[in-house]
C-alpha cells in the first residue's frame, strides 16, 4: 500500500540543470514545491572538496557521479529487425545522477543555436527546395523565433557568469567572435578564458584558410561575479578536471555553484533525494495530472499529489516517465502515428590527432572544459549545402579540456598498448601532441526512436527504455566531408604525424566509445500536436499541468552541445508558468 503525502501545487521531477532553475524561478510564487531527485543530495562541499574530486580513477573511470547502469539502463539496437540488448556499461553518453545531475559533470561549453538551428527545415526548403530532404527524415523547426528566445540565452548566460567573445552584438559585427552568431543584446558576462598553445596554431591555421577563429562561450567564469541570483562565482584556476568532476572552485556554471545557495533562503521548496519516480498519476479522464508515484530510500511506494507536475530528469529518463505513464500517444515507426519516442536523434563527432617532436610543448594538463578555439563556417546552414548532398553541419576546433594521467594520453596507433614501450610512447608524446576535433548535428528519422523493451525490466520491475538508432547517409556525408576540412587546417599547422579519426560511409553507432552526452528527441516541442508532445512552452498537448523539460523536446540535434538551449527553454517555460498559467491554469497554446 503506498503512502500518500500531503498535497503541493508543484511538484519537480528531477533536480539537475532545469530542476533547479524551475525551482529558483517558482520560489518567489510563495507556492508549496517539492522536487523530487531519485540520486544522491550532493553540493560543492563536502562532495567536490579537493583534493578529494581530483581523483580520476573513482569518477572518471569507475563514473561514481553517474547513473548505475546495473539497476536501470538502456536497450540498445540499430534497426527494428535487430534484438535490443542492455546498455550495462556506459561508455558513448553518461547519464548523471544525483543532485545537480548531468550539470555537475559537462565541460561547459555554452553555446546559442544560430538561427537556422530554430528554423532548419523552413530555411532548407527555402535554399533547395522540398526535395532535398529525405523521405525518411522528420525535419522540423522549433515553435519559436530566436528573438523570442533572446532573453532567455542572455539570462542563462549572466546565471554561470559565462567568458566569451561576443560576434554580433546589436547587429554589430565584433572582430574576434563568431560572425555566425545570431544578435545578441549583451556581450557576454566576463572576458574570454586563456588560450592554450593548440589554441593558439589552430587559430594561426584557420585564418591562413580565410576562416574566422574564435574562443569557445564557456560556462567556466573567467572573472569574479556575481550572478542575477546574487550568487558569487570563483574565477577557473585551469586545473583540467571538468568533464565527470564536479567544481571545487565554483566557476564552472553547475545547479551547485550558481543556483543551489539562492534556494536556501526559499522555505517554501523542499527537496527530496532517494526518491526515484515511476509514473505520472492522472485522473480518470488521463488529461489532468494529479501528482507523481516514487519509490523511497526504503523501496516503499509513495505517492505526491500536485496541482502543476514538471518533468525536469535526464532527456531519456523524461520519455521514459512520459511512456511508463501513458501520456501522449507512442509513436510507431511503421505508421508514422504518435508522438512520444519520436525524433530521437545523437550527435556525430570526428576528429584528428597531431602528434610533434618534441620541440613543441603543449601543457595539456593547465585546461578548463573549454580551453579551445572554433570555426563555425561548415555548422548548420553557414555554406551552401546544393551539390553537397546533405543536411546540417559541424563545429571544428581545437580543445583541450585536460592531460589526464588514464583517459587523456594521445598516444599514435603504432605505440605498444601496456609495458615499456608503452610508457616511452607517453614520455614522448604527452607534451608534445595536440586535437582537432569536430561536433556535429544528426537529422531526426522515422527509423530512429524511443520506446518501451518489451524483454528487459529495471530494479523496481518496469520495462528499460529502448533506443533504436544508428548513423544514416546524411550524417557520414556531412562527417566525411567536414573530416577533409579539418584536415586541411591540420595539414597547415604542420605536424610531424597525424592520424584521422571520422567515420567512413559504412560506419554504424557504436555504445562503447564515449562521444557525448548530448543526446536529444522523444518529447518534441512543435505546434502541431500530430508531431510533437509539447508546446512551444514545454506544456504537455495531452496533460496541460504537465511541463516537459530538456533536450527531449528538441526537433533534431544541433552540432552544438545542448545546455544553452535546454536552460533556456526551461526559463522560457518558467516565465509562462509564473505570468500566464498559474493565473489561469490550462493549454497556453491552442490546438
Amino acid at each position: 500500500m503506498s503512502i500518500k503525502k500531503d498535497a503541493v501545487d508543484i511538484v519537480i521531477v528531477g533536480f539537475g540543470w532545469t530542476g533547479s532553475l524551475m525551482a529558483r524561478e517558482l520560489a518567489e510564487t510563495g507556492l508549496k514545491i517539492v522536487a523530487l531527485e531519485r540520486g544522491d543530495a550532493r553540493d560543492t562541499w563536502p562532495d567536490f572538496a579537493y583534493p578529494r574530486i581530483a581523483d580520476e580513477l573513482t569518477y572518471g573511470i569507475r563514473l561514481k557521479l553517474f547513473q548505475d547502469a546495473s539497476k536501470e539502463t538502456v536497450t540498445v539496437r540499430h534497426t527494428q529487425s535487430d534484438t535490443a540488448l542492455p546498455y550495462r556499461r556506459f561508455g558513448s553518453f553518461l547519464p548523471g545522477d544525483g543532485v545537480g545531475g548531468a550539470g555537475v559533470h559537462w565541460n561547459g561549453m555554452l553555446w546559442r543555436p544560430l538561427e537556422a538551428d530554430l528554423k532548419m527545415r523552413s530555411t532548407v526548403i527555402e535554399k533547395y527546395g522540398a526535395d532535398f530532404i529525405p523521405a525518411d527524415m522528420t525535419l522540423q523547426d522549433y515553435p519559436f523565433t530566436y528573438e523570442e528566445m533572446e532573453p532567455f540565452f542572455d539570462k542563462f548566460e549572466k546565471i554561470c557568469g559565462t567568458a566569451g567573445q561576443a560576434g554580433n552584438v546589436r547587429g554589430q559585427k565584433l572582430e574576434g567572435g563568431n560572425p555566425f552568431e545570431a544578435p545578441r543584446q549583451n556581450p557576454y558576462p566576463t572576458k574570454p578564458l586563456k588560450q592554450q598553445y593548440a589554441g593558439m596554431l589552430f587559430s594561426k591555421a584557420a585564418k591562413a584558410l580565410g576562416y574566422h577563429p574564435f574562443p569557445v562561450p564557456a560556462a567556466n567564469c573567467s572573472e569574479p561575479w556575481t550572478n542575477p541570483y546574487g550568487v558569487q562565482l570563483g574565477v577557473c584556476n585551469y586545473c583540467g578536471f571538468c568533464e565527470r568532476f564536479g567544481c571545487f572552485n565554483y566557476s564552472k556554471g553547475s545547479p551547485q555553484s550558481c543556483v543551489l545557495p539562492a534556494l536556501r533562503a526559499y522555505k517554501n521548496i523542499e527537496l527530496r533525494t532517494h526518491a526515484h519516480v515511476i509514473r505520472v498519476n492522472t485522473d480518470t479522464s488521463g488529461t489532468q495530472a494529479t501528482g507523481v508515484t516514487y519509490i523511497d530510500r526504503d523501496g516503499q511506494e509513495v505517492e505526491q499529489p500536485a496541482s502543476l507536475v514538471i518533468l525536469s530528469a535526464f532527456q531519456l529518463h523524461n520519455v521514459r516517465l512520459l511512456l511508463l505513464s501513458k501520456i501522449g500517444k507512442p509513436y510507431n515507426p511503421v505508421t508514422g502515428e504518435g508522438v512520444v519516442g519520436r525524433n530521437y536523434a545523437y550527435q556525430m563527432n570526428g576528429g584528428i590527432s597531431l602528434f610533434f617532436k618534441d620541440d613543441k610543448y603543449f601543457n595539456p594538463f593547465a585546461a578548463s572544459g573549454t580551453t579551445g578555439m572554433y570555426i563555425d563556417e561548415f555548422n548548420a546552414e553557414n555554406f551552401d549545402h546544393s551539390r553537397l548532398g546533405f543536411i546540417g553541419g559541424a563545429t571544428i576546433s581545437a580543445t583541450t579540456t585536460g592531460g589526464r594521467p588514464i583517459q587523456q594520453m594521445t598516444l599514435p596507433a603504432s605505440a605498444p598498448k601496456w609495458g615499456t614501450g608503452w610508457k616511452k610512447a607517453i614520455k614522448n608524446n604527452y607534451l608534445h601532441s595536440m586535437s582537432i576535433g569536430s561536433s556535429g548535428s544528426v537529422m531526426p528519422y522515422k527509423q530512429c526512436y524511443l520506446d518501451l523493451d518489451p524483454t528487459y525490466k529495471d530494479v523496481h520491475g518496469q520495462p528499460l527504455l529502448r533506443m533504436t538508432f544508428d548513423w544514416q547517409p546524411n550524417e557520414l556525408k556531412m562527417t566525411n566531408f567536414i573530416g577533409t576540412k579539418a584536415e586541411e587546417i591540420a595539414r597547415l599547422i604542420g605536424p610531424d604525424h597525424y592520424e584521422m579519426q571520422f567515420k567512413g560511409m559504412d560506419a554504424h553507432y557504436d555504445v562503447r566509445p564515449y562521444q557525448s552526452t548530448h543526446t536529444t528527441g522523444g518529447a518534441v516541442m512543435g505546434d502541431n500536436p500530430t508531431t510533437s508532445v509539447v508546446n512551444k512552452y514545454l506544456q504537455s498537448w495531452d496533460v496541460p499541468n504537465l511541463f516537459v523539460l530538456g533536450a527531449c523536446c528538441f526537433p533534431q540535434n544541433l552540432a552544438y552541445n545542448p545546455t544553452g538551449i535546454v536552460c533556456a527553454t526551461a526559463l522560457f517555460a518558467a516565465h509562462a508558468i509564473r505570468t500566464q498559467y498559474l493565473a489561469n491554469p490550462g493549454p497556453l497554446v491552442q490546438a
